[in-house]
């Protein structure tokens, strides 16, 4: 059962449910195997593209810890997680003593999920520490993903971090590695996860069960870009037919494309309409990106440096109104009038 307010997409499973991953049983193995050495880092940065497995490999990995709490005695390679074994049982209902995972709450008064981890989430790891600091236990923090820590909130990890208590493992998971602070990438050991590749991904749709029309496979893998959650945003959000309007605007002139521009701004505005809005937000961040850099490689530098500032302004215009609230079928209006003037 999906969640989308707890950030579980329709059609996807929960990572601390999913007993299964696919395309990443080298980086799998190394951690096993770093475990077992009694020499594992105490922090662990799991990065790669949204969608791809990070949460379901640190779910295992820490199932994988509480299941052999002696590092000697683990085996070398992280078996799939057995649902009945009481370690998973507890790590499935919520209730383990061991184990925080972190990522951005739900707002009580709204129903959704927040727009940033807040430094009030992070104080938990520090009351999390605190009472579990005599079991001798190991205690695991999976931070998912650390790309949506506010500022205030970073510092606060940083400093549990750098003065690590015994036993404690940090997980933390990003998509932009790069926007992390670097303070904070540079207590952490690197573990780069790649996109899925096609035997990957269709072992992954296949275990989830989603149905891609046969006339439109093709396309869905190539946009899917070997990420399951870009699988099912195109497929079961409505994805597919977002960029397609998009193009045909991007094609079209006068009044027709202000009518299309009005439809897709009414389809991302809609009700429930989030994670669509955040999958087409998404999509034009990489298509203004894409054309500043082939622009540039073509040696348009005054096209490039266009579609560059465009991007940038386009990010503010995004920011102020995610910040203020401000309507959303305008702001995207705006935004798209933009990026056909």
């Amino acid at each position: 059962m999906s969640d989308e307010r707890a950030g579980v997409l329709e059609g996807a499973i929960a990572p601390v449910l999913n007993t299964h991953l696919f395309g990443h049983r080298e980086q799998e193995d190394f951690l096993a195997r770093s475990y077992r050495s009694g020499k594992g880092h105490h922090a662990v940065l799991i990065e790669g593209p949204e969608g791809i497995g990070k949460a379901t490999l640190a779910f295992r990995f820490a199932n994988h810890i509480l299941r052999y709490p002696e590092p000697s005695l683990a085996p070398d390679t992280i078996a799939d997680p057995d649902p009945a074994h009481p370690v998973s049982r507890q790590l499935a209902s919520g209730a383990s003593h061991n184990l925080l995972h972190l990522s951005r709450p739900v707002d009580e008064k709204t129903g959704r999920v927040k727009s940033a981890i807040t430094v009030d989430e992070v104080r938990k790891a520090g009351h999390f520490f605190a009472q579990t600091s005599g079991t001798g236990n190991w205690r695991i923090v999976i931070i998912d993903p650390a790309d949506d820590l506010n500022r205030n909130a970073a510092n606060a990890i940083l400093k549990i971090l750098e003065e690590p208590p015994k036993r404690a493992m940090f997980l933390v998971l990003s998509h932009a590695p790069g926007k992390l602070l670097p303070t904070i990438r540079s207590r952490c050991l690197p573990l780069r996860l790649h996109e899925l590749s096609p035997t990957a991904m269709d072992q992954a749709l296949g275990g989830l069960g989603l149905t891609i029309p046969a006339d439109r496979r093709d396309q869905v893998l190539s946009l899917a870009k070997g990420s399951v959650a870009r699988a099912l945003k195109l497929v079961n959000y409505g994805g597919a037919e977002i960029l397609e309007a998009f193009e045909a605007m991007l094609g079209a002139s006068g009044p027709t494309q202000r009518k299309m521009m009005f439809k897709i701004a009414d389809a991302l505005s809609a009700k429930d309409s989030d994670v669509a809005h955040g999958f087409f937000i998404e999509h034009l961040g990489d298509h203004l990106a894409e054309t500043a850099r082939r622009l540039a490689l073509s040696g348009d530098l005054t096209g490039a440096d266009h579609y560059a500032r465009l991007t940038s302004t386009i990010g503010e215009q995004l920011t102020v109104a995610a910040a203020y609230n401000l309507d959303r079928k305008q702001t995207i209006l705006d935004v798209l009038a933009a990026v056909t003037r």
